[in-house]
């Protein structure tokens, strides 16, 4: 986004968080200028599925006026927070992408917009969704540059926080669809281990894939966010009751020893371009003795395929609502995918439910040597054109195995577009890859300025 913005929007969410705290900010302030960013730059984004300018106001005067009547505040209080269009809201607006659902209003929150709230968040608005959280593109361009893709599904959160419209938002992802738009617009996309985040009131495609995750600026301010999020919901199955990691903390800390990564070369490195190649290739010559090259086991050469068998037979059973009520309204690619999931035969579903543990078995030898697998975010920067939403290829297989990955911007294209570098830890182990990323990111800075220096 070529258009120069207010200073104060260009600040972390934590350094925002401190200045609210200590009343040298007030929420309302931080909103207006939110909201002419927004007014500024979302006609080209548009980011934005639903946004009350009445409502933000409302919301940040209220929570000025409890911090200073001096009762506690909260973790986030007075950050805006953008949802994607498929998590409920009470009273807002949640019309998940597609025409079936407009109008829709949910008379409940989901369990992370209760917690945003109870941990002092604006609820900013929601952001552009594609079609079910699918692939049909939504309106939402790429704020670097709009004849490009910003990805999907999560289009609008990913974009909202790249264009400086929100510092903070919420996405879902059952293939890439964390991971793959904030490489395209160059922000941070964490998605934690499966589970780690409650879905309940979160539009289900793919429940034995489904997963929330994260943008923001910086990894910190990723933390930041999550660290609410994360919890036991027993509503939602694939959650379980134990006591949060301290994400924030941890990334913020030092390692104990220097990260070790090991670079493996995805199934698909062949549908890479050249510059990305030649970036990672540089990027861990870089690393020197802290990165080595890992080999995959064989079996992940057939991971999309069993990521999309489950995605679609889900897919067939979850939206089967949607396709009795308007099949007219549901885009073709939609419609494609469902006759396919519907046509899977009862055992070979199954049979894929066994291949995520078997999966991150063949993981364990690697993980035993490294802090962190590190690969590409995508195939390239954000392809030319809105009709498609990109290639999910190098992060549908860690959404199968429910690792936690996150994507930093850490490299950029010949045409100045956004590049991302994805790191994946172990399950559970989402404090320390926030950790390890975050070392990654001060280290490339470091060399970085380094060469500027000598410019």
């Amino acid at each position: 986004m070529q258009k120069e913005a207010n200073p104060l929007l260009v600040l972390g969410a934590l350094e925002m968080r401190d200045r609210l705290a200590n009343g040298s900010l007030r929420a309302v302030d931080l909103a207006q200028a939110y909201l002419a960013r927004i007014a500024e730059v979302d006609p080209e984004v548009q980011a934005w599925a639903w946004l009350d300018s009445e409502d933000v106001l409302r919301q940040a005067k209220a929570l000025d006026a409890h911090r200073a009547s001096g009762r506690p505040t909260g973790p986030l209080h007075g950050l805006p927070v953008a949802l994607k269009d498929i998590i409920d809201t009470r009273r807002i607006p949640t019309e998940n992408g597609t025409a079936i659902d407009a109008g829709r209003v949910p008379g409940e929150d989901a369990f992370v917009v209760q917690r945003l709230r109870a941990a002092g968040a604006i609820i900013m608005g929601k952001t552009v969704s594609t079609e079910l959280a699918f692939l049909h593109p939504g309106k939402t361009r790429n704020p670097h540059n709009s004849e490009h893709t910003p990805g999907g599904s999560s289009s609008g959160s990913a974009a909202a926080v790249a264009a400086l419209m929100v510092p903070l938002a919420i996405g879902t992802q059952t293939g890439g669809s964390v991971t793959r738009p904030a490489a395209y617009c160059g922000v941070v996309g964490f998605k934690p281990t499966f589970g780690a985040i409650p879905r309940t009131g979160v539009l289900a495609q793919s429940p034995s894939l489904d997963t929330l995750g994260v943008f923001a600026r910086t990894i910190e301010d990723a933390a930041l966010l999550s660290e609410v999020l994360f919890g036991h919901d027993p509503a939602d199955r694939a959650t379980e009751p134990m006591p949060p990691p301290r994400l924030l903390k941890t990334a913020l800390s030092r390692p104990p020893v220097k990260p070790m990564f090991a670079f493996a070369r995805l199934p698909g490195w062949d549908q890479a371009d050249a510059q990305t190649h030649m970036a990672m290739k540089e990027l861990t010559e870089a690393l020197g003795e802290q990165c080595f090259e890992a080999l995959l086991p064989n079996a992940f050469d057939e991971a999309s395929e069993i990521r999309e068998r489950i995605n679609f037979a889900e897919m067939a059973k979850c939206y089967y609502s949607y396709e009795r009520r308007a099949p007219e309204l549901l885009s073709q690619v939609m419609q494609q995918a469902m006759d396919a999931g519907k046509a899977i035969p009862a055992r070979d579903y199954i049979a894929a439910l066994d291949w995520p543990d078997v999966l991150y078995a063949g993981l364990s030898e690697i993980f035993g040597r490294c802090d962190a697998l590190l690969a590409p975010s995508a195939p390239g920067p954000a392809p030319k054109g809105l009709e498609s939403t990109g290639s999910s290829i190098f992060n549908g297989l860690w959404t199968l195995c429910g690792t936690p990955t996150i994507t930093i911007p850490l490299l950029e294209s010949e045409n100045g577009l956004p590049m991302g570098v994805q790191l994946i830890g172990r399950r559970g182990d989402d404090a320390r890859l926030l950790r390890t990323a975050r070392w990654l990111a001060l280290q490339i800075a470091a060399v970085d300025a380094k060469e500027q220096a000598h410019v």
